[in-house]
């Protein structure tokens, strides 16, 4: 026998080699053919949404512009004796802005984080004014389904009536909480409430809204977060449908490297809860509601002592 000859055992030993490292490459084209197939599938959810998204962010833009010019016109021919027509119409027309307006923020903010173009503004929030104003701001929806809305804060402060300053982004804090606050709203019942709570725990800043309302199913809650999944109820859609507010405050919250969490049941409502960390930043500027005011070394020096920051 040369040696170039294999005897009946090396034959089969050099088989079972090569039998192993077709299956081996065979398990790892079906890897990747598993990993094309869940990105195709991504993209057509991102192509579905983003058709759904077209076709109903149309109409929510359209549809309260011509709300808008309709009433403001019937305005313009309604008599002086019948100025209670107006009252009516004026808030309508507050209503229909109040949504085009709410909806056209979300709108930039998912522009700007699909450009990777999201980063913290850090400035010293008062975070009552910033969730009292929101509330102020959304009073005519909780009017017209007659919710009540308390605010609860246990915040450090050496009286109720001084401002708790928290280092964060006022602009983004107050999108969350409005994109959280009108889906609360958006599934109450009438004549029910939402609650607010906010704390400070081991330096992070902790707010809750809370309704009682319809509920989120287990299943439903590991997805409402994710812009490539909707549901058939409609909780992921911010206020009126269009599927934006939970992801965009998901990746806000990303941003300022905070974390949201939510207890529901179906049936009995549902409680979200975000919290931020105390964030390392020099910032002079004061925010009370994403309004932002300088001041020079003199007044910052005699307003610190009223001023607690983290």
């Amino acid at each position: 026998m040369s040696m170039h000859e294999l005897t009946d055992r090396e034959l089969i030993e050099e088989l079972k080699k090569r039998f192993e490292q077709n299956k081996k490459a065979l398990q790892e084209v079906r890897k990747l053919n598993e990993e094309l197939k869940e990105v195709n599938k991504k993209l057509e959810d991102s192509e579905a949404l983003k058709g759904h998204f077209i076709s109903n962010i149309t109409n929510e833009i359209i549809n309260p512009f011509s709300s808008i010019l309709a009433l403001s016109r019937n305005i313009l021919s309604v008599k002086k004796e019948n100025w209670k027509k107006v009252i009516s119409m004026v808030a309508l027309i507050y209503g229909e802005a109040f949504n085009l307006d709410f909806q056209l923020r979300n709108i930039f903010v998912a522009a700007k984080i699909e450009a990777g173009e999201v980063f913290p503004e850090v400035m010293n929030v008062d975070i009552s004014h910033v969730v009292n104003s929101l509330i102020e701001s959304f009073k005519y929806e909780l009017k017209k389904k007659k919710i009540t809305l308390e605010f609860q804060n246990d915040f450090p402060s050496d009286a109720p009536e001084k401002p708790y300053f928290f280092k964060t982004d006022p602009e983004k804090l107050r999108l969350i909480l409005a994109n959280l606050l009108s889906n609360a709203v958006k599934y109450s019942e009438v004549e029910t409430k939402v609650v607010i709570k906010g704390w400070e725990q081991d330096g992070h800043l902790n707010l809750a809204v809370q309704d009682f309302g319809t509920g989120i199913s287990p299943e439903n809650q590991q997805i409402i977060f994710d812009r490539f999944r909707r549901l058939d109820s409609g909780i992921n859609s911010l206020h009126r449908g269009h599927g934006l507010g939970l992801s965009i405050n998901k990746a806000l919250l990303d941003a300022l490297n905070g974390h949201i969490d939510i207890q529901s049941e179906l049936g009995e409502g549902t409680t979200f809860t975000i919290s931020l960390p105390p964030i390392s930043a020099n910032v002079k500027g004061l925010a009370f509601d994403g309004n932002e005011l300088f001041f020079d070394d003199e007044f910052e020096e005699d307003s610190n002592s009223d001023i607690e920051t983290f």
